[in-house]
């Protein structure tokens, strides 16, 4: 039985290499908007974060979205990111 690769991603947050399955994609839409993907299938510049609030606060707090998409997360994106945090 042959074995499967896993695809591995880096979270803003912690920079850690974690299987993309366990992380949460944020997206850079081709019209410039920051947005959440649940479906990890959104067209556009993708990026990853743990499922905790604190790789979220280190992201922000070392302006890794800046650095990451060239734009800043709006309120309501870190809102969306946060509500999916508690549901998972």
């Amino acid at each position: 039985m042959k074995v499967r690769k896993i695809p591995m991603r880096m979270c803003l947050g912690c920079q850690e290499m974690k299987p993309k399955k366990e992380l949460l994609r944020i997206v850079k839409t081709p019209e410039g908007h920051l947005e959440f993907d649940p479906t990890s299938k959104k067209n556009g510049r993708g990026a990853y974060l743990c499922n905790n609030k604190d790789c979220l606060t280190k992201a922000i707090k070392n302006h890794r979205f800046e650095k990451t998409f060239e734009a800043k997360p709006t309120p309501d994106m870190l809102a969306e990111i946060e509500r999916q945090m508690n549901t998972s």
